[in-house]
């Protein structure tokens, strides 16, 4: 795979997210409690809403326009809810954070 710098860990609040913009649409990278890190689409399959504005608890976000819960690990909504998002690979080496873009890429073919 073919890993892009994207910035460092310490780039992103405990519990928050920050946008890296792409030629394939907007990632959203998240930071848990726990300090792991992922990535996904920055919309909400629901309505589109901005998923790196919404609130990380555990391993989900929940969108800010209209509660829906998605996981980090997976892109799926969670409970009721039906859609995901897609994930992008992420690399956390020694606080330098790295995605892998070509998944966005053959998930579009």
């Amino acid at each position: 795979m073919n890993w892009i710098a994207i910035g460092n860990i310490s780039d992103i609040p405990l519990r928050g997210a920050r946008c890296v913009k792409t030629p394939q649409g907007k990632i959203a990278v998240f930071r848990t409690a726990e300090n792991e890190v992922f990535a996904i689409e920055d919309h909400c399959p629901h309505k589109g809403g901005p998923l790196s504005q919404g609130i990380v608890h555990a391993k989900a976000v929940t969108c800010p326009l209209h509660n829906w819960v998605i996981s980090l690990e997976t892109g799926k909504a969670l409970g009721a809810d039906e859609g995901e998002v897609r994930t992008i690979p992420v690399r956390n080496e020694d606080g330098a954070l790295f995605i892998a873009l070509e998944s966005l890429l053959m998930a579009a073919e």
